[in-house]
């Protein structure tokens, strides 16, 4: 069951309640938000280990972009890339690699 169908029955699950402690909001207001679109909750734990809330009310999230082309592929760049974007506190990264195999 995702986190959509468990907010509209009413539910606030562990993940809401984390990530509303992370927001500095009432967890049962961040399950409402989730419940009428206003707020999600991305919660694939094979994706995301912290549960994050994205919408309306809530901070803005930084997401980094990471990746290598055809016309560049360097793993140790790449590495380096995401250590600085970690120490700047960013919220996500995602790699959007079309060459080379990272």
């Amino acid at each position: 069951m995702t986190q959509l169908e468990r907010a509209k029955r009413g539910e606030v699950t562990p993940e809401v309640e984390a990530a509303a402690r992370a927001e500095r909001v009432a967890a049962e207001a961040l399950a409402a938000s989730v419940a009428t679109g206003q707020a999600v909750l991305p919660a694939n734990p094979r994706h995301r280990p912290r549960p994050l809330a994205i919408g309306a009310g809530l901070r803005t999230k930084v997401n980094a972009n990471l990746g290598t082309s055809p016309a560049a592929s360097s793993w140790e760049e790449e590495k380096e890339k995401l250590a600085v974007a970690l120490a700047a506190g960013t919220d996500t990264v995602m790699d959007l690699s079309t060459g080379g195999d990272l």
